[in-house]
């Protein structure tokens, strides 16, 4: 059923990825806004327009090679959403820069269980006789299954992805306000001493060598539970 042409699935997917990666970024300043901190509204990062999220390497250019060679997945990031953690902290203290920490991975979370269940409910589930009313029901039936189920693999991805406590992942600000709240500055010291390209670095020898199971096997894990 989900043997499509890429006329169909490309733009599906790029869909599904773009939603993926916009929305952990703007959950980010949206959550920080509740918590007194309007930087990214102010930006204008808090809209829908993937225009103003889109990352020329991120977005573009790492989808791009990973479909030409034939990746099994495609993966990317959207344009980092500005915060302003001290005003966070100010407003809400440790724990609401955990939250925002978090939010982009919950959101990951909470849109790979939305299309789990979407899934379940077209293919075979409560939705499915909805597309009885079609003439000839199998592709659309079939596109909205394959743009579900790559809304499942690809928020799953990014959520176990960024759940690493490598900076500048997600992973790494979460540990270390998660130790301010219980008084521990130990994280914190360690991720201020890693620069960014060293953290990217240390991400790219993971993924390219067998410790990638790190992210494979939790990712594989979810998805045969979801699926």
């Amino acid at each position: 059923m989900l043997n499509l042409p890429s006329l169909y699935t490309i733009p599906l997917m790029i869909a599904a990825l773009l939603l993926a990666i916009i929305g952990h970024e703007i959950m980010h300043g949206y959550v920080a806004y509740k918590y007194g901190d309007n930087t990214a509204k102010i930006a204008g990062r808090l809209s829908l327009n993937p225009i103003v999220h889109v990352d020329l390497v991120g977005s573009i250019l790492i989808p791009a090679v990973l479909f030409l060679s034939n990746a099994p997945f495609l993966f990317g990031w959207a344009k980092p959403v500005p915060v302003r953690m001290d005003r966070v902290i100010y407003q809400g203290g440790y724990f609401a820069a955990l939250l925002v920490s978090l939010a982009g991975i919950l959101y990951n979370l909470a849109l790979a269980l939305l299309a789990a269940f979407l899934f379940y409910a077209f293919n075979g589930g409560i939705l499915s006789g909805f597309f009885e009313y079609f003439s000839n029901p199998q592709l659309p039936y079939a596109l909205i299954l394959f743009f579900f189920l790559q809304l499942i693999i690809y928020n799953i991805i990014l959520a176990i992805f960024n759940l690493l406590p490598i900076p500048p992942l997600d992973g790494s600000n979460a540990l270390a306000y998660l130790g301010l709240i219980f008084k521990s500055n130990f994280f914190s010291r360690i991720f201020n001493k890693i620069h960014p390209i060293v953290g990217m670095i240390v991400l790219i020898l993971i993924l390219s060598t067998p410790l990638s199971a790190v992210i494979s096997a939790p990712v594989n894990l979810i998805l045969q539970w979801l699926l």
